[in-house]
């Protein structure tokens, strides 16, 4: 809750759990449709049922691996422009 400011809409606790709700069940028709749907694919394992779907997974957690690691290179110290 922020303080001196009159609650909006998306605020609500309620309204992000439902758009979360209809986000994550929008998710799960698309990879149940992905099932039914015939893909012409250049390589083999691109037509594998969910491979784009396990492909952006790994993709995101590799990323924030890699992320977490660059971030020891490139930090400095708090008073490094002081």
């Amino acid at each position: 809750m922020r303080k001196g400011k009159e609650l909006t809409f998306l605020d609500s606790e309620r309204t992000r759990k439902r758009i979360r709700i209809a986000f994550f069940g929008f998710l799960a028709v698309l990879l149940i449709l992905d099932f039914f749907v015939h893909k012409h694919g250049h390589f083999s394992w691109e037509t594998a049922p969910a491979f784009f779907a396990v492909y952006g997974f790994v993709a995101y957690v590799v990323l924030i691996a890699l992320a977490k690691l660059l971030r020891r290179v490139v930090k400095r110290k708090e008073d490094y422009y002081d």
